[in-house]
This record gives C-alpha cells, structure tokens and sequence, in this order.
C-alpha cells in the first residue's frame, strides 16, 4: 500500500514537471521567433541568425494580429508580428525539429529518474515490510514449534491412557459392559485420531508425493474400520488404482472418511468402496447429510463431532490437488468422490 501510494505520487510528479518543462519550451521557442523577428526588422541577412528560420511579408488587409498568436502548423511554429507600418504583417515559421528533439530528450530523462525513484522506493518499501514482519515470522516459527512438540508429547500419555484401558479391561472383563469404560474409550479414540490429523497437518506445507498403488492401502484401512464396526458390512472393489500422493496425508484423509461412514451409519448398513476412472467413491448407507455443501466447514458438525476431521480432510486434499466432492443419495446416506490428481 506504501510503495503504490509513492508510486502514484512519483508519476504525478513527473507528469506536471513534464508539462512546466514543455510549456517552458514552447515559451523559448516563441522567443527565439521574436528575435529572429527583430533581426529581420532591423536589416539583419536571414543566413546570420541560424538554420529552421525563414519568414514573408503578408498584406494586413485591415485586419487585426494579437500580438500573443503563436500556434504550430505541421511541422513548423508559426508566429505573426505587426511591422512600424500597419499595411503589413511578418510571418515567421521555425522548424519544430529542434523541439522536438529535446523533447524527446526530456521525456527520456523523467522516464529514467522515475525509474530510478520507484526502484528506490520499492527497495527500501521492502526493506520496511521485511523489518515489519519479522517479528511476526518469528511470533509464527515459535508458536508452530510450541505446537510440534506440544502433539508430540501428547502421544506418550495417550498411549499411557490406552493401553491401562485394554490393561484393566482384561483385568476385569465386566468392566467392557460398562458405559463409563465405553465413553472413556471413545473418547481416548477421538484424541488418538485428532492427534494423528493434526500430526499429518502439520506436514502440509513439506509434502513430498510419490506413485503408488491404493488399494492395498485402502484394504488396510477398510479391515480395521471393519474391526471397529463389525455391525457395518465393508465392501471393497479395488484391484489396482494408482495415483501420485503423500501416503501418510491420503491414509489419514481415508481414516476419517471411512471412520464417519462407519460410526455415523445405521445398524445393519453398508460402506461401499469403489472407483471409475480417477475417482475414488466411497458410499455409504447412512442417515445422510442435511447440508452437503457445509460439510466441510469447521464450525459445521454432525451429532457427536467435532467437525474438526472433515476440514483436515478438506485442506490435505487441496494440498495433494485432490478434488473432493459429497452428494446425498436417494436412497438415503451420502457418497464422496475423491478425483485424483
């Protein structure tokens, strides 16, 4: 905003210099008229005063000359001065070769100090936005490494915390049927996978992508969330579909989305995995989604969620240029389409 405010300020600058520098030569074109007008008057040879200049006597015919007419015609200034006797005027033409030449001149050299002022100022422009924002690229890398070591450290007491779960569950088998253990292993799951979203995330900006087949990948993840689900029935149609992505950000895009249609799918359904062509579906028979156009919004959430898993699998899409895409179905659930780059 600075720089394009002095740039607009320079360029005014030079264009009402360049209009006072013109009129100024237009005035010492007329004067040089005069004078070689004096010259004639006076008896002067014509030769003497210079080349561009040559001038004739026209018949006044009554008429009145404004001392102040000076105007171009062609290629020539032309200016008309009245004589001692008012029965004849002097017209004198000079070339405008000259003027424009240094015109020309003049413009060339605004053009350049121009130049020079706006590169000079979009440098120190810089130099001040440099300064100004390093605090805050320091502010970001700090805050970026709190929050790396901060994920890190959370999975030593997760993995403390769901391991003496299956411990005491073992322990004490009865424990299983009760609601309290159950609600506490959900929700050690739910942190268990916002600390893996959040771990990949964290990686967006450093993806490095390789080919490589998905569906062995897919068949891994299919079978634990059929573990998970073993009410659902899991249905896989995938022999082999390549595609150029991160495997770590695709696994853990596919994670939630299998993850969702398995916990938020009705007893006795089904998830369908399949693909056609580059695309990748993934149907459900869910209740289905009532916005889908929202479902990718992070304050827009279904009954139990966070809404926080569907915008990571939004924004690792648009990093590895994955089009993704939700619709729901006719009969009910939702299917979403996973065009490959």
């Amino acid at each position: 905003m600075y720089f394009a405010s002095v740039a607009v300020l320079v360029l005014l600058a030079g264009f009402f210099y360049f209009q006072q520098i013109r009129s100024h030569l237009l005035k010492a074109e007329e004067f040089s008229m005069l004078e070689y007008a004096r010259h004639i008057k006076m008896g002067g040879p014509p030769g003497e005063f210079g080349p561009g200049f040559r001038h004739r006597f026209i018949p006044a015919h009554g008429r009145h000359i404004d001392i102040r007419n000076f105007h171009r015609s062609g290629d020539e200034f032309v200016k008309v001065v009245p004589l001692r006797f008012g029965d004849r005027y002097l017209e004198v033409r000079k070339s405008a070769r000259g003027y424009e030449r240094r015109l020309r001149t003049l413009i060339l050299r605004i053009l350049g100090v121009q130049a020079l002022l706006l590169l000079l100022f979009g440098l120190l422009s810089w130099r001040l936005a440099k300064n100004a924002i390093r605090p805050l690229e320091e502010s970001i890398d700090l805050l970026d490494s709190f929050i790396k070591d901060l994920i890190h450290d959370l999975n030593t007491p997760l993995t403390a915390i769901k391991l003496n779960l299956t411990v005491l569950g073992e322990l004490e088998p009865k424990l299983w049927e009760s609601r309290v253990l159950q609600r506490l292993r959900e929700s050690a799951r739910t942190v268990s996978e916002l600390h893996e979203n959040l771990t990949i995330l964290l990686e967006e900006k450093t993806f490095q992508t390789k080919r490589l087949n998905l569906c062995p990948l897919i068949r891994e993840l299919v079978e634990v969330q059929q573990s998970l689900h073993p009410e659902i029935r899991f249905e896989l149609e995938c022999e082999r579909f390549q595609a150029t992505l991160h495997p770590g950000a695709f696994r853990q895009m596919l994670q939630n989305l299998l993850s969702n249609a398995g916990r938020y799918n009705r007893p006795g359904g089904y998830v369908r995995i399949y693909h056609r062509g580059r695309t990748l579906y993934i149907e459900d028979s869910g209740k289905g989604i009532e916005e889908p156009e929202r479902i990718f919004e992070r304050e827009y959430s279904g009954e139990g969620s966070s809404g926080l898993g569907l915008d990571i699998v939004k924004r690792l899409a648009m990093a590895m240029q994955i089009r993704i895409e939700v619709r729901r179905n006719d009969s009910g659930g939702s299917t979403f389409a996973l065009t490959m780059p």
